[in-house]
């Protein structure tokens, strides 16, 4: 029998842990698992804090372009494919299946991102009287409009053809450029403002030195001859973008992109490059960005016309815009072309027609400005600036008969698109009148109302005459603002303006709209609200001044003023009594824009979190949705695999030890590096032995005050417990189950982790706090209760209120409920630590009264006041 008994011993033998060589094997191991899990930690915590940023641009209104998109969504896949190769090295081939779901969510990430409406336009160039409204996506907005008018209206539009969008594509497939253009702006952060300006050169270098392929010349050569042909002399064109998008109701685009005049067929490549480039012009990068655009959305079509050598030009809008009840016609007019009325370089004319019944006109004011330039079309190419006499300035630059015309076509506009229009005309030498651009006038309505209107003075309580500083000019987009002036007068200041500062400039030209997004308030000098810049002004809501004569003299640069746009006033300091007439809330530019879409698509595959219940049959692989989802399983595993390591190889060194102390449940500390004070030997720890400065303070507050006992319960209460209990025997206290032993810490000096079951909810803990203030977190989950849906919802609710009140940022979902709080110092987080602790405690069974409203009060109010006295 001696021999059987030997065999039996041998065979259940457990091989000896004390063999020196043995133990140094298991110490090596659990090294090398413990940096594996700081890895995935780090990984994880960088995965919760791109997830956090692209939720924040998603409620806020935080401008970002598709390179914030792109950089967040590569991060957080980077990290969670880090995530998953740690968690596989602590348990090897366990957990492979996780591999397929992310890459599964990877590839319609990728699907999403480089989504591109293909074009099914081929032609390169197509002439005017072939182009309709309906061809916006292959000539752009600008050029769809004007062929529209001349093909449907019978209106004059200068001859000429558009180069498409095809076009534009395959001369950036052809030169390679698409890749670059990609490379620099992922590389630089084309969501950077401050970083656009060598952005845009280096694109633009790029763009202009490369090649007009053969197809797309010879098809412009054979356009421009039978222009020539027709005309019977050579005809110089406007070259003038056509973007996507642009001139649309919403986003005008105004004078983002460049046009250049007057331009012959032998520099015509060298000009179509110069204009398709300005696509990456600082102010058109800034506008996309603002508004939302996806860059590979803006396919850059060109309108070459015929010159007008005009001898006046200007703009109408049919209606006010910046006020939608009235209904007058608006006519700006200068000498020679239109340009300088549109980059406000000057003053000029400005007709007001009122409408009369049954589509009568009058004319209502004329005010003549002192014009003392033109622009004109060079003798050999390009255009000039002409000063005018000083008789000849205050002249009128078009007579009654012309303002007439112009009415009349421009009704017939409108009432063709049934909403106002925004018109760019020129007058020929022989008195035809050329239209060169229209587009939808976007309306604003004042911000004061009633006899707000007339000013401050109406007001006998607000007599600020005395603060006056200047008054006068006309109102280009309505509002108040509050702030320092700063004046601008050269282009690197675009790149020092700081935010929330009122601009102010000589002319209003559109190289200062990149600033209109952080400009509290624009002035200017010159121009008026016809102007490209008065336009996106309005678009962006900023209240703006424009023709405010001696504007540059009598305002003092860092001088804090009030704008008053609607009285064309400014006052020193703050007026109240302006300010708070502005009802307007500034709105959110690029919500339900393609790039707005674009991440909040996106975000639906990365932020979601499904997997709420780490005891749920659920909690798997292939139940992983998003990539919160992979987040949340691999943390619940890498935390098991971690606690269960000493116990798998029978290491006692490394095996978790239970906390000696008078407390409610058992809990057990798994140490993972230097939590403890010494080496502590068999199944015990004291609390005077353990040195991880997170659990002590969580712990602090866990035991700071003593716990009442359950709150009295309603019957109602009692029967939802005996309910969910029934329908759930892992919640019946005295069953053994899997939440029994939930109750554990994993720790090292800085660091804690806690999975914790008290009663009949589970929560987690995890906090990282050190001298290093930007690494420091917490982040806390709650979930569960012994309560129907309702009373856990309320309870949830209820501890959301108080961890707001103390900084965290909490999210609820269902009766889940995710609390974090990072980037504070040591000592503040331990405050916040001692806090969960306490809630840990003292919100057992409270979702039991959480109908009872008397009793939640009482609550919260006994709660806060333990709080306050325990801080």
């Amino acid at each position: 029998m001696n021999w059987i008994k030997q065999k039996i011993d041998e065979l259940f033998k457990k091989r000896n842990v004390h063999d020196s060589s043995r133990i140094e094997e298991l110490r090596l191991d659990f090294k090398s698992r413990y940096h594996n899990f700081k890895l995935l930690l780090n990984s994880n915590n960088k995965s919760l804090e791109i997830m956090a940023e692209m939720e924040q641009a998603l409620a806020g209104n935080k401008v970002f372009g598709m390179s914030f998109i792109r950089t967040n969504c590569t991060a957080v896949s980077v990290n969670i494919l880090t995530m998953i190769n740690n968690l596989n090295k602590l348990a090897p081939e366990k957990y492979s299946e996780l591999y397929d779901r992310f890459g599964h969510i990877q590839k319609e990430l990728d699907d999403l991102l480089h989504q591109k409406e293909i074009q099914i336009e081929t032609r390169l160039v197509i002439p005017f009287e072939q182009i309709t409204d309906n061809m916006s996506n292959s000539v752009g907005g600008k050029m769809a409009k004007l062929g529209e008018i001349k093909n449907k209206l019978n209106i004059k539009v200068p001859e000429g053809f558009a180069i498409t969008a095809a076009a534009y594509e395959k001369f950036i497939q052809e030169n390679d450029l698409q890749e670059e253009i990609d490379s620099i702006t992922l590389a630089s952060g084309a969501d950077n403002l401050k970083e656009l300006d060598i952005i845009s050169a280096e694109i633009q270098h790029k763009i202009i030195n490369a090649d007009v392929f053969k197809k797309l010349d010879q098809a412009v050569t054979k356009e421009w001859e039978k222009l020539e042909k027709r005309a019977q002399k050579k005809i110089p064109l406007a070259i003038r973008s056509s973007a996507l998008c642009e001139d649309s109701l919403d986003s005008s685009f105004a004078g983002q992109y460049r046009t250049e005049l007057n331009v012959d067929r032998e520099s015509y490549a060298q000009v179509y490059k110069e204009v398709i480039s300005s696509k990456y012009s600082v102010q058109a990068m800034t506008y996309r960005l603002n508004k939302g655009f996806r860059d590979e959305d803006i396919s850059m079509c060109t309108g070459c016309m015929a010159m007008v050598d005009s001898v006046a030009g200007g703009v109408v809008y049919t209606r006010n815009p910046v006020d939608t009840k009235d209904d007058s016609i608006f006519i700006n007019s200068a000498w020679g072309l239109p340009k300088l009325v549109v980059d406000g370089s000057d003053s000029f004319d400005l007709i007001v027609v009122s409408r009369e019944k049954e589509k009568s006109f009058k004319i209502k004011t004329q005010e003549i400005g002192t014009k003392k330039i033109k622009f004109v079309s060079s003798d050999e190419e390009g255009i000039e600036t002409v000063a005018i006499p000083e008789d000849e300035q205050k002249i009128a630059s078009i007579d009654e008969k012309t303002i007439y015309q112009l009415i009349e076509l421009s009704i017939k506009i409108e009432d063709y698109y049934k909403i106002p229009q925004d018109i760019e005309w020129a007058l020929a030498k022989d008195g035809t009148i050329y239209i060169l651009q229209c587009r939808p006038l976007q309306q604003i309505e004042l911000s004061a109302t009633g006899d707000d209107t007339k000013g401050p003075e109406s007001d006998p309580k607000a007599d600020m005459s005395a603060d006056l500083v200047i008054q006068g000019g006309i109102t280009a987009s309505p509002g108040t603002a509050y702030g320092p002036l700063y004046l601008a007068t050269r282009d690197a200041d675009i790149l020092i303006f700081p935010e929330h500062s009122i601009l102010v400039v000589e002319h209003a030209r559109p190289r200062w709209a990149p600033l209109l997004n952080r400009a509290a308030a624009v002035i200017s000098e010159h121009g008026g609200f016809a102007g490209h810049l008065a336009n996106v002004a309005r678009e962006f809501s900023v209240p703006a001044i424009m023709n405010l004569n001696k504007a540059m003299e009598k305002l003092t640069h860092g001088e804090t003023v009030t704008v008053d746009a609607d009285a064309c006033s400014i006052y020193k300091g703050k007026k109240e009594a302006i300010l708070k007439r502005e009802k307007k809330v500034k709105k959110n530019l690029m919500k339900g824009s393609t790039v707005f879409k674009m991440l909040e698509n996106s975000s639906d595959l990365i932020i979601p979190l499904n997997l709420l219940d780490p005891d749920s049959n659920n909690f798997k692989p292939s139940s992983c949705k998003t990539f919160h989802d992979i987040t949340r399983f691999i943390h619940e595993k890498s935390v098991h695999e971690m606690f269960n390591f000493g116990k798998d190889n029978d290491f006692p060194e490394h095996s978790s030890k239970q906390l000696h102390f008078n407390a409610p449940l058992n809990w057990w500390i798994l140490n993972l590096d230097d939590g403890f004070n010494k080496q502590i030997k068999g199944k015990y720890v004291r609390l005077k032995d353990i040195i991880s400065e997170p659990m002590l303070a969580f712990w602090q507050g866990f035991i700071a005050v003593p716990w009442d006992g359950p709150p009295p319960v309603d019957s109602k209460g009692l029967m939802s417990i005996m309910f969910q209990s029934t329908m759930n025997p892992s919640l019946v206290p005295g069953i053994r189950s899997k939440y029994a032993d939930r109750n554990y810490f994993m720790i090292s000096k800085n660091y804690c982790s806690l999975n914790s079951r008290l009663g009949y909810h589970f929560s987690t803990m995890e906090a990282l706090i050190s001298e290093r203030t930007s690494e420091n977190y917490i982040s806390f989950q709650f979930k569960g209760g012994a309560a129907d849906f309702e009373r856990r919802l309320k309870r949830v609710h209820f501890i959301q209120d108080i961890l707001e009140a103390y900084d965290f940022n909490v999210e609820v979902t269902e009766d889940n409920l995710m609390a974090r709080i990072d980037g504070y110092d040591r000592e503040y987080l331990k405050t916040r630590l001692m806090i969960l602790g306490y809630l840990s405690l003292h919100t057992r069974q409270i979702d039991m009264i959480m109908t009872n409203i008397k009793r939640v009060r009482y609550y919260r109010t006994k709660l806060g006041k333990d709080i306050d006295g325990m801080l």
